[in-house]
């Protein structure tokens, strides 16, 4: 019987690392295919199916960004965990905005990449069990959890895996104030202790897709001080 084991897609230049990844995501049962290039790295996007992408920012040819802002123009919502320079806050909040479901700082230690991983695939591996759909519409959204798909105005709308969590977990407690830890904990899967500018990047990334004007937002409001509501 033919197993399907997790594939996931290593990109850094640094042989060690690229190594040190494969090793412990193999013996963790992952299947591993690595890139040491921005080009390389963006052809395997494109032309495999990976169920999430480990992409560090310094690359040579194209580096990780370009490669980032690639793969979410082509509607490419393979979940993507971005590896960075310790202290490099502007790559990462710019990754995020670029699309970016989450990322690492280096140095890092193995176990910390696994868990991570793990809280993204969690969140992005759709339940294969057929089950009574549940559709919930917010004004001209249509969420159908069921088939995990979202339409503006009868358009289908693309989110990555993170932004349909998010969005659903709004839609599910809808005219509720929610702070921005509780959404992290919630919707990352585990504590991100003073994170919360992800939680801003993913709404505004949101806000893009959902909203008719994403600067005056009529869904996805935010209550200054306190964090963000969803309205119906």
């Amino acid at each position: 019987m033919e197993i399907n084991m997790t594939k996931i897609l290593v990109v850094d230049d640094e042989v060690a690392i690229s190594t040190l990844l494969q090793y412990n995501l193999e013996q963790n049962g992952f299947e591993v295919t690595t890139a040491g290039d921005g080009s390389s790295a963006y052809q395997l996007a494109k032309s495999e199916q990976f169920d999430a992408i480990l992409l560090d920012l310094m690359l040579p040819n194209v580096d990780g960004m370009t490669v980032l802002k690639q793969i979410r123009q082509d509607k490419i919502t393979t979940p993507v965990i971005l590896v960075t320079a310790k202290g490099d806050e502007f790559d990462r909040v710019f990754g995020l905005e670029l699309g970016a479901d989450d990322y690492i700082t280096k140095p890092f230690s193995p176990r910390e990449v696994i868990a991570r991983l793990k809280a993204v695939l969690r969140r992005s591996q759709i339940p294969t069990v057929e089950s009574e759909e549940t559709v919930i519409t917010i004004q001209d959204l249509n969420i159908n959890d069921g088939k995990k798909i979202v339409t503006k105005a009868g358009q289908s709308v693309a989110l990555t895996p993170r932004e349909y969590d998010l969005l659903l977990y709004f839609a599910q407690r809808l005219g509720r104030v929610i702070d921005r830890e509780t959404i992290l904990t919630a919707v990352w899967g585990y504590e991100y202790t003073g994170e919360s500018r992800m939680v801003d990047m993913h709404i505004s990334n949101l806000r893009e897709k959902i909203e008719t004007n994403p600067k005056s937002p009529e869904i996805l409001k935010t209550v200054r001080g306190f964090g963000y509501t969803m309205i119906s």
